[in-house]
């Protein structure tokens, strides 16, 4: 018998779609939960603890926006795979923004969905190598996947924290977006850049002045080392 990889939790009210979901992903060795409404999806977040998160944006009770902030409010950082519709751009980034770690947009091949899923949860395993020592203001511990700024902790995404340990681990080096959503996404040839923006603008804003991130302008980002 397969070991599973872990509960995937879907949350989609439109059956045809969660269907195709739950079938591919049990095909992958996923137990998998469906609920069709947003009340009742949280609640069996909070009651199943899943590997991963499957979230439509358009639920009826609460919807997908709501789910992700409230999850996150309660310090549940759970990888969260959104799903949108073409016209739902600002839900998009604000779901980014609230914590989501990844988004796929309908229609999407249900193969592509089990490769986000697998490719949140490579990025939730970690850990990346990193030195022990501190890097100015900051210190990440690898194992725990935890951040201090000034010994203080602060909450990360596993994405979030993916990508700042990523520059981290390349100070000095100048990477394009495209780049980092090849080796921090895992999503080469990946279009929507505006993506990384969003995940470097909710570093910056929980690391303040302690953050040690550089935009390069007209090229990418990178990470300074620290000062004196």
């Amino acid at each position: 018998m397969t070991q599973s990889r872990g509960l995937v939790l879907i949350v989609e009210d439109e059956r045809h779609i969660s269907d195709v979901q739950r079938l591919y992903l049990a095909r992958e060795g996923f137990g998998v939960h469906v609920e069709a409404d947003g009340t009742a999806g949280l609640a069996a977040a909070r009651r199943m603890h899943p590997v991963a998160i499957v979230l439509d944006i358009g639920l009826p009770g609460t919807d997908g926006i709501s789910f992700c902030r409230a999850l996150r409010d309660a310090g549940d950082w759970t990888p969260v795979l959104l799903v949108t519709a073409r016209g739902e751009e600002a839900d998009r980034i604000l779901g980014l923004e609230l914590g989501a770690d990844d988004y796929l947009t309908k229609p999407f091949s249900p193969r592509e969905l089990v490769a986000r899923v697998k490719t949140v949860l490579r990025r939730a395993a970690g850990p990346p190598g990193l030195p022990p020592e501190p890097v100015g203001r900051l210190s990440l511990d690898p194992v725990s996947r935890t951040v201090r700024r000034d010994g203080e902790p602060v909450e990360l995404t596993a994405t979030e924290f993916n990508l700042l340990a990523h520059l981290l681990q390349h100070v000095g080096q100048v990477f394009t977006r495209e780049q980092l959503l090849a080796q921090v996404w895992g999503h080469p040839g990946y279009r929507d850049t505006r993506m990384v923006d969003v995940f470097v603008s909710q570093l910056r804003a929980k690391l303040g002045d302690a953050s040690p991130i550089r935009t390069v302008r007209g090229v990418g980002y990178s990470a300074t080392a620290p000062g004196p």
